[in-house]
């Protein structure tokens, strides 16, 4: 009997075992190389581009033989000013991408015994380069678009008497924001957060070519699309799926981010929502892939992603 993809030896290519054995050095070259692969691991200043350099080895810093600047491996990325060990950097990393429905950061922390702070702060430099893997990018073919409204939760109170309208302005909390998913089939999944789900219309307009043909459901305000693209669309109360008009593919993808968001964070801050809605558009995206590909692919965007502007120095800021 075919065994399915993810329980195959396939998908299975990393392990914390084989990260740990190799140690701390074997670690430093897996970042060297993909550091610098387009130059088989040897440094390149990241101010000048020059490739003549020599390694201050007591240090793991290398000087620039142009411009004399010297820097490390992590200079100028998202890791930049690191204290972690390298083996405990990568431990984290296959960590991150084998929980396929997200990761606390309390699990983290435990983990890799770091404090909670370190835990955090790390997750989300990790989301951000993840995200950034699709800044910029279009979609087109069939494309399925939904939305999903997460946070703001109000608590009933214990008599009935006492209880409101939970679905009344006045009594939201503020905190309520909807996640427009907009995936193409076959391809990529881009994630926005806005206060309601009309705003995906404009979304469309932006990220999905004209070519395209937009599958949605029977909400009211998808009938702008009409006006833009061929548009088929889904009466769900009918059928979930009909003359190829559907949009399974991206209800997948909010299965993965409401089980993220209830099982793993039990609640996400609006203000970060984008990040974890991110987190798992890539999970799902690249769900068909080693864990052991996901985690160089994961570690190269963030030795690609400068310096964190929201997550460096993030809890000095917040003292």
């Amino acid at each position: 009997m075919a065994v399915h993809f993810l329980l195959s030896a396939q998908a299975r290519t990393l392990s914390l075992k084989e990260i740990y054995k190799g140690g701390e050095e074997a670690a430093y070259e897996t970042f060297k190389s993909i550091r610098w692969a387009a130059n088989e691991g040897h440094a390149v200043c990241p101010r000048c581009g020059s490739v003549e350099s020599y390694e201050i080895t007591t240090r793991r810093k290398f000087k620039c033989a142009g411009c004399g600047h010297q820097f490390s491996v992590t200079s100028g990325t998202i890791f930049a000013s690191r204290k972690m060990a390298f083996v405990d950097l990568l431990a984290a990393i296959c960590i991150f991408v084998n929980a396929v429905k997200g990761l606390s950061a309390l699990q983290l922390s435990r983990d890799l015994d770091v404090q909670y702070k370190t835990a955090f702060v790390l997750s989300h430099k990790l989301r951000e380069a993840l995200a950034a893997e699709v800044a910029g990018h279009t979609l087109d073919g069939e494309v399925e678009i939904d939305g999903a409204y997460f946070g703001g939760y109000i608590r009933p109170a214990n008599l009935k008497d006492d209880r409101i309208d939970r679905r009344l302005a006045q009594h939201q909390t503020g905190a309520r924001r909807v996640v427009v998913a907009l995936r193409q089939r076959q391809g990529r999944t881009l994630t926005f957060v806005r206060p309601t789900e009309a705003h995906g219309v404009e979304i469309a307009m932006q990220v999905v070519s004209r070519k395209s043909v937009i599958f949605a459901d029977e909400a009211g305000h998808w009938d702008n699309l009409h006006e833009g693209w061929t548009t088929g669309r889904i009466n769900h109360s009918e059928a979930y799926s009909q003359d190829g008009a559907n949009t399974n593919q991206v209800e997948s993808f909010f299965s993965r981010l409401r089980r993220m968001v209830t099982g793993q964070h039990h609640g996400v801050s609006p203000k970060y929502l984008h990040q974890y809605s991110a987190h798992a558009a890539w999970l799902e995206d690249h769900r068909r892939r080693s864990n052991g590909d996901n985690a160089n692919a994961a570690l190269a965007n963030a030795m690609a992603h400068p310096v964190s502007r929201n997550w460096a120095g993030y809890w000095q800021r917040a003292q």
